[in-house]
């Protein structure tokens, strides 16, 4: 089973992992704290070891940075974490959003896992994700809407 790093940082929402990927201040960390502050957990921040398993994509942290995450102007702080989830979205917070995009996916090892674009730093970027997380079929019953 290869594993893969990623330069990303994952959450895990109604058990099932985000992958928040762009380059270095676009805003993942951020975004990953906010929402962290409405139910998710962090699973790693700043690299993402993911692996295939049965057909299914895992996200899981390396253990050199297990529950650590890095919050800007404040410094590494520690995190409660998850091991691993399955990945259910990739969120690019490089890419310019379209207003009405058409549904768009990413293979990874083989895997095609829907994506979207947004501006992690918009103060309704959490919602969104939970948004798109719903959009794509996962039911985030008992999750702030």
């Amino acid at each position: 089973m290869t594993t893969t790093r990623l330069h990303a940082t994952a959450v895990a929402i109604a058990g099932r992992a985000v992958l928040l990927v762009g380059q270095s201040g676009a805003g993942k960390s951020d975004l990953a704290l906010r929402l962290i502050d409405r139910g998710a957990v962090l699973i790693a921040d700043d690299q993402v070891a993911l692996r295939v398993d049965g057909g299914v994509l895992i996200a899981q942290s390396p253990p050199t940075i297990r529950g650590m995450m890095e919050v800007r102007g404040v410094g590494i702080i520690d995190t409660p974490t998850i091991p691993e989830a399955e990945v259910a979205l990739i969120v690019d917070l490089d890419a310019t959003p379209d207003r009405l995009p058409d549904p768009r996916r990413r293979d990874i090892g083989g895997v095609e896992v829907p994506l979207i674009a947004l501006n992690g730093l918009e103060a309704s970027a959490p919602i969104k994700v939970e948004a798109a997380l719903r959009r794509f079929g996962l039911p985030l019953e008992g999750r702030p809407r």
